[in-house]
């Protein structure tokens, strides 16, 4: 098993990782390859990525949130013949330690889909299962129908972070206005 993350843009990398990215999410719900590649030449995202035999079988996108110390995990997505196997939590473990060790954050962020279809719920329950509460308020973007809500995880105990659902909104939204407009 092998991680990898990156800072920049590379096409190999993401040539790899676009594939367990399209399965996951689609080419409608997704950011598109232009607004990543825009990401990546703003230096506000990271793609992290889990080899198992030199095949990419987890991949994610985040970003850190500006005026606090915490990163927003945009995507994370898992093979789907992988599922199920603990690839997810692994990537995430790694990714939390990479928060710490090598961006001295303190805190994950995460928005979900707040309908409570069992698909929604089973996301959520992964989510609270590796520590992330789940906040109370529901936000609704203009851009999309599906309500959502903010989850946590706090690294360390003085996390600057907030943990109410409408502030880390605020930043959520700050970070995809600037990943959506164009250098």
């Amino acid at each position: 098993m092998k991680f990898i993350t990156v800072d920049h843009w590379d096409d190999e990398l993401w040539e790899k990782a676009k594939i367990i990215y399209e399965e996951a999410f689609g080419k409608s719900g997704a950011k598109s390859e232009k607004i990543i590649r825009n990401m990546f030449a703003k230096g506000i995202c990271f793609l992290h990525v889990l080899f198992i035999n030199d095949e990419i079988v987890g991949m994610a996108i985040t970003g850190k949130l500006k005026n606090t110390n915490a990163l927003l995990i945009d995507y994370l997505a898992v093979r789907i013949n992988k599922r199920k196997q603990g690839i997810g939590q692994r990537l995430l473990d790694y990714i939390k330690e990479w928060s710490i060790s090598e961006q001295q954050l303190g805190a994950v962020v995460i928005e979900v889909e707040s309908d409570p279809t069992p698909e929604n719920l089973a996301r959520i329950n992964f989510w609270q299962k590796n520590e992330f509460q789940l906040t109370d308020y529901i936000h609704h973007y203009i851009w999309v129908p599906e309500p959502y809500k903010a989850m946590y995880c706090k690294l360390a105990s003085d996390a600057k972070t907030p943990q109410n659902g409408e502030e880390l909104f605020q930043l959520i939204v700050q970070f995809h206005k600037e990943s959506f407009t164009l250098n």
